[in-house]
């Protein structure tokens, strides 16, 4: 008689320690603080100027849209071949990601809207570069398609509207495959989300020259805030190959809406 199968016993993942949930609650308050002054700065001046805006044509947001769709497309593969070589590996860090950032929005906002918007794959590429730094710093390689993708996703992580909790947490369901229509379908979905944040750097240079300094103050609000979210988004996932998934995601949105409900004062 054939011996039985044996039966592999699964270790399930460890409960939340105290010091996990400190770390998710530290990741918290880092979401809390990426919308900072610069940023709320560069939402209420593009959002006065995009009021002028949409006088104009009705297919200008269907452009910024189309541009932030193409600018993700391009950076996808830019940013990383960019890393490669020696200067490639020496270019990294925030600090230096966003002084080229600020540089490119300079230039980008001289001439207005149209040299904004042909900036804009040059911007968002600075952008993606710091948040692969980022997702390398969180254990993940920052060259892998699985690692680029969850880095597309971190665009997603900004927009209007109550529901937007900051961070894309769908890394928990079912996994995009890594497939090129699995990416086009992945942009698709993160670049209205990104052309909604987009649309107040663009306003903010619509002015030429004028548009210089907000091209270069934009950039690096930006390239802070992507930062920011993507420490966010790679610490959770750092987290949950450590502990029970569903655990992370609870304790973080049960901290974060703890954190958003106003304070009595006497």
């Amino acid at each position: 008689m054939a011996d039985a199968p044996v039966m592999k016993e699964i270790n399930p993942k460890a409960p939340l320690s105290p010091e996990a949930k400190e770390a998710i609650a530290a990741l918290v308050a880092r979401q809390r603080r990426a919308n900072g002054l610069l940023m709320k700065a560069v939402n209420f001046v593009g959002g006065q100027v995009e009021s002028g805006l949409r006088m104009m044509p009705k297919g200008l947001r269907e452009q910024v849209e189309k541009a932030a769709r193409n600018a993700l497309e391009y950076s996808y593969s830019a940013a990383s071949r960019s890393r490669g070589g020696a200067i490639g590996r020496a270019v990294a860090g925030d600090r230096i990601h966003k002084v080229m950032a600020t540089i490119s929005g300079a230039i980008g906002g001289l001439g207005g809207l149209p040299t904004a918007l042909a900036e804009l794959p040059v911007a968002t590429t600075v952008i993606f570069r710091a948040v692969q730094g980022v997702a390398a710093q969180h254990g993940e390689d920052p060259l892998s398609a699985e690692t680029r993708l969850e880095c597309l996703r971190v665009f997603g992580s900004g927009g209007d509207g109550p529901e937007d909790d900051g961070v894309d947490t769908s890394f928990l369901g079912a996994r995009i495959g890594l497939t090129g229509p699995a990416l086009h379908k992945l942009i698709a979905k993160v670049s209205p989300r990104f052309a909604a944040v987009l649309s107040q750097k663009l306003a903010a240079q619509a002015v030429p020259v004028l548009g210089a300094a907000a091209g270069a103050g934009t950039n690096y609000a930006f390239v802070d805030y992507y930062t920011e979210m993507a420490h966010v988004h790679f610490g959770l996932r750092e987290l949950a190959r450590d502990f029970d998934e569903s655990q992370v995601i609870d304790e973080f949105h049960r901290v974060l809406g703890a954190a958003q409900v106003p304070v009595n004062r006497a």
